[in-house]
């Protein structure tokens, strides 16, 4: 099996050069229905960017009082606290006006279900980075998420009281699975284009 060339048909079966390089894309989507979803995508790269530098300097550097660097490092700390909101406002309005619209519609279930799985993955994402702050709030989150983790089944395999387990969920593993996700979803939109307003359905 040879990943190149599969890789080769993988492309050139399902996309046009207009497809994954567009340079004009249907007026309906001048509409701020759809701009949630690059909104969405541009949090996530800031997202990315910051937890890895974050990753890479040590919670010293964005938590400490006196190490070199801590005021940026806080400052980036933040910069990701606030990306974490938008990037949830934008993935909910997002989420729901693409319901409105049954973004479903013209065989783009798969689309419609890869981001509802994006939408699921984020979450949890989400719990682990509040539980990786080991402050007093997280532990408290941490007691109250250990409860809700047993009432479901699954406490057995995630303890949210567990912080090597959580930071290993919350800084490698959940991002790269979202990641994945997100990078499948865009794949999807790419070859099938956005989808149509339902008052555009028979145009």
């Amino acid at each position: 099996m040879n990943l190149t060339r599969s890789t080769q048909h993988l492309v050139t079966d399902n996309f046009s050069l207009e497809d994954a390089l567009p340079t004009r894309l249907p007026a309906y989507v001048n509409s701020v229905a759809y701009l949630f979803g690059v909104t969405t995508l541009s949090a996530l790269g800031l997202l990315v960017v910051t937890g890895i530098t974050m990753t890479l300097f040590g919670p010293e550097w964005y938590h400490g009082g006196q190490a070199p660097g801590s005021g940026i490092g806080r400052f980036v700390n933040s910069l990701h606290f606030w990306s974490v909101q938008l990037f949830f406002f934008a993935l909910v309005a997002h989420f729901s006006s693409k319901f409105v619209m049954a973004a479903w519609r013209d065989g783009r279930w798969t689309t419609w279900m890869l981001g509802a799985l994006a939408l699921g993955v984020a979450i949890l994402t989400a719990l682990t980075g509040f539980l990786a702050q080991t402050n007093w709030d997280s532990q408290w989150i941490a007691v109250q998420a250990k409860d809700a983790m047993n009432a479901v089944g699954v406490g057995a395999f995630f303890n949210t009281m567990n912080t090597s387990q959580v930071l290993t969920l919350h800084v490698a593993a959940l991002p790269l699975l979202l990641m994945v996700v997100v990078g499948a979803h865009l794949f999807f939109i790419r070859r099938d284009g956005p989808v149509k307003p339902i008052d555009r359905q028979l145009e």
